[in-house]
């Protein structure tokens, strides 16, 4: 099966609702539970994805209407971090896991960050500690651990976990004059 990536437009919304209850739905998806996934929720983060960062989506080649996975990220508000992409956030629907479709969503992710966001410096994001396959990942796409944030994870049942900040940077990134 061959998947191809696309950029987010505001039509996708409906099936990214869908996508992220679903991935909600299943323990390790997603930071969210499925109570959480509103449409508010899904519209706040494409609104800001298409307004300041990126949104990409890969749609199932045997039905395009469904959209199988996503990955966004954007710009905080304070405008002393407007060379930051942060928020950012991959799901990947539970059927199609194992495809390397997260590895080319960060991919396309990194490249179109690199070939046409040159007012972007950094990319981060933040993985618990307990998901060291993921940490791994993402050291090998060139993130890199900036700390820990202990006890930040509520896991159950008075566990608490540390969260990972890592970060990515644009070799092309140019401050605009």
């Amino acid at each position: 099966m061959v998947f191809d990536v696309r950029k987010s437009t505001i039509l996708d919304q409906q099936s990214l609702f869908f996508l992220y209850q679903k991935v909600a739905g299943y323990t390790g998806g997603i930071a969210r539970t499925k109570s959480e996934i509103t449409e508010k929720f899904i519209s706040n983060n494409l609104h800001l994805s298409l307004d300041s960062g990126l949104s990409l989506v890969v749609e199932n080649p045997e039905n395009r209407m469904q959209i199988i996975a996503e990955i966004h990220c954007y710009k905080p508000e304070a405008k002393l971090f407007n060379h930051v992409l942060s928020n950012l956030t991959i799901v990947v629907d539970q059927s199609f896991q194992g495809k390397g479709i997260g590895k080319l969503m960060f991919l396309s992710l990194l490249d179109n960050i690199e070939s046409c966001r040159n007012d972007v410096l950094r990319v981060e994001l933040i993985a618990r500690e307990s998901n060291q396959r993921a940490i791994t990942f993402y050291q090998k796409l060139g993130f890199q651990i900036e700390g820990r944030f202990e006890s930040r994870v509520d896991s159950g049942n008075n566990q608490f976990e540390a969260d990972i900040p890592m970060a990515w940077f644009n070799k092309n990134y140019s401050k605009a004059k």
